[in-house]
């Protein structure tokens, strides 16, 4: 059984509030699907560099788009696949950001407030 989300475990924009900036970080938002798919692609076929560099542009972009925690997981996926770490430690480095890049959400945080499970 999938459970959702609490407020408390998404991870919001710190640029959510600003209404300029707000639909560009819809559309990061809209596409993260799309670059967790390209993750773990490259993940699964092995391409570590294409992995190392689909992490590296996710790292930049996130702290661009203002999800400060998305960028230091990203940077620990690059950082092993160049220090040679072991598959697992790679494997599970890709699958906690792609854990951060599911909770992902555009908005601003509702402190206190949770959705429904």
């Amino acid at each position: 059984m999938v459970q959702k989300s609490t407020y408390s475990e998404c991870i919001f924009s710190s640029l959510g509030a600003d209404a300029d900036l707000r639909d560009i970080v819809e559309l990061f938002v809209d596409e993260m699907p799309a670059r967790v798919a390209v993750l773990l692609d490259r993940l699964n076929t092995g391409d570590w560099e294409g992995l190392r560099q689909a992490a590296h542009q996710l790292k930049g972009a996130a702290g661009s788009y203002g999800f400060g925690p998305i960028s230091p997981s990203a940077g620990r996926v690059e950082s092993a696949i160049r220090n040679g770490e072991p598959e697992e430690r790679i494997r599970q480095t890709v699958l906690d950001l792609v854990d951060l890049c599911g909770r992902a959400r555009c908005g601003q945080s509702n402190q206190g407030m949770t959705k429904s499970k």
